[in-house]
């Protein structure tokens, strides 16, 4: 079953998205992508959809492709300037060697950044760190110039955002570690060996790193931290943990359309094996601070694929987008006739348990601060508060879905 409002592509193996701009008024998203199979591979191309919203995304012919001294072509950014000229920044990797990536840009040759002409390379990992991962350009504008981000492992088990700064975006200098992080540190959170698509940005006069938590070829979660940061140097002063479960990985940060910090992930284990397509990107969430903790809230442009309130429990098709208001514990109930899913909320924490036919097929928690929001979209779920976000696929489908709750207010709206 494929989802109505979370992008798929029509066939092949979608993962991280990347480069997501808001532009003439529409988003382009790109992505990793790998035609002609449902597993990931190392040939991975760049993808490439548009939409007025990023629930409204139509896949658009493939922008980048392997080639010319690139076996793949790995995530990156999209960044233009103040005379409009665009670059994708992308890693290039070669087989069989993959982990150390070289930094590559692409320019459009067109005004729908359909065809992309390859230039040269512009980053390569420093000769004097011992380097066993290297890969994720993210670029962003400072006072003084340009400041790009690359993720890094070093084999003492160090995950680590290296910095380069350039006056035009061409000619790029290594100016050292940014930061960097022991995979031995557990306290308040563990953070890996590895820090995929690490990416920095500024929220009410603090600085955040949110970055993808790799480890020994494992992919965990999303992670960030909270700081100070000066002329290329992150002080972190506390650590946290975003996303929960086995689906969210390489969240994406962008601008919408108002300017504000958003994010997008890649959602595992949601596939389709006999339509020959696997992954999805999630729905859009708008970023903001309490205190020192990161929150992730659903995007306003949800709401805009609402229809009216449902007067009753039960919703025609399956998407749908729920607000639960309760705090003192309860049990909220989505069923379908595929399969039945109960949230069970007590203080501090919601589970979520999907039971099928056969089997109960998924149990698992995340902290839950305020109301709880569920996104439903036929084999996705995604629950969100301010305590942290939970993605997984779900059996749900057939023609409509019951959802009721034994304690709280439920605000119920069918999407579309």
């Amino acid at each position: 079953m494929r989802p109505a409002l979370h992008f798929t592509a029509t066939s092949g193996w979608i993962n991280d998205p990347h480069g997501v701009t808001y532009r003439d008024g529409q988003y382009h998203a790109f992505y990793q992508y790998v035609p002609g199979q449902t597993v990931w591979g190392p040939n991975c191309h760049w993808g490439h959809a548009a939409g007025p919203d990023l629930l409204s995304l139509r896949e658009l012919p493939v922008a980048i492709v392997p080639g010319d001294g690139d076996d793949g072509i790995w995530t990156g950014c999209v960044v233009t300037d103040d005379e409009d000229n665009t670059r994708a920044f992308y890693t290039s990797t070669t087989t069989p060697d993959f982990g150390i990536g070289r930094i590559r840009v692409a320019t459009p040759v067109d005004d729908d950044w359909l065809a992309w002409s390859k230039d040269e390379f512009v980053v390569e990992a420093p000769a004097d760190l011992d380097l066993i991962a290297y890969r994720d350009p993210f670029v962003r504008r400072e006072e003084t110039g340009w400041r790009m981000f690359v993720g890094g492992a070093l084999r003492d088990g160090t995950a680590v955002a290296l910095s380069y700064i350039s006056d035009d975006l061409q000619h790029w200098t290594y100016s050292g570690i940014a930061l960097q992080r022991s995979t031995a540190e557990t306290e308040p959170v563990w953070m890996g060996a590895l820090w995929e698509c690490p990416q920095i940005l500024s929220i009410d006069g603090r600085a955040i790193m949110v970055s993808s938590i790799w480890d020994n070829d494992v992919l965990h979660y999303a992670g960030y931290a909270v700081g100070s940061y000066n002329d290329g140097r992150f002080v972190a002063d506390n650590w946290g943990r975003l996303t929960f479960g086995d689906s969210y990985y390489a969240p994406s940060l962008f601008s919408d359309s108002e300017g504000r910090p958003c994010l997008l992930f890649w959602m595992r284990g949601i596939a389709d094996e006999q339509a020959e397509w696997a992954s999805a990107h999630s729905i859009p969430y708008l970023l903001s601070l309490d205190d020192d903790r990161l929150v992730a809230s659903v995007h306003p442009d949800v709401e805009k694929h609402r229809g009216g309130r449902a007067e009753s429990v039960r919703v025609e098709g399956t998407a749908a987008d729920v607000v639960w208001s309760d705090g003192e514990g309860g049990e909220l109930t989505i069923a379908s006739t595929e399969a039945v899913v109960s949230i069970l909320w007590k203080p501090g924490e919601a589970t979520v348990v999907e039971r099928t036919a056969h089997a109960l097929n998924t149990t698992c928690s995340v902290p839950v601060s305020g109301a709880v929001r569920v996104v439903i979209d036929g084999p996705i779920l995604e629950l969100s508060s301010a305590g942290g976000l939970l993605g997984l696929p779900t059996d749900l489908g057939g023609t409509s879905l019951q959802i009721a709750a034994d304690r709280g207010d439920v605000e119920l709206f069918a999407l579309s």
